[in-house]
């Protein structure tokens, strides 16, 4: 069993709002299920390219999945970056057993 966890940005905009109702309704149907962290979003700071400081704030999503398709998770990352306007999407995996 592999737990999937993908950060995704936090806005307010209606259109994102939307995008985020799309992204969990893509992995519910596809993995069964999903959670999302809503309450406490995680805050983000980085250097950009030009040297000013950055911030954001993400929320956690997850999935489990009993295989992990590294070439599917890639691609979802791409087309993740694309639909919230990012550069990337932090995705990662983690094994998990179930009791």
């Amino acid at each position: 069993m592999h737990l999937v966890q993908i950060l995704l940005p936090v806005t307010n905009t209606p259109s994102e709002g939307a995008e985020f109702t799309r992204t969990r309704s893509e992995l519910t149907n596809a993995f069964e299920g999903v959670t999302a962290y809503l309450r406490a979003p995680a805050q983000g700071t980085w250097v950009a390219p030009d040297g000013a400081t950055e911030h954001d704030q993400m929320v956690m999503v997850e999935v489990l999945t009993e295989t992990f398709d590294r070439a599917w998770w890639r691609a979802y990352a791409v087309t993740l970056a694309q639909r919230f306007k990012q550069q990337s999407i932090h995705i990662r995996v983690l094994r998990a057993d179930t009791p």
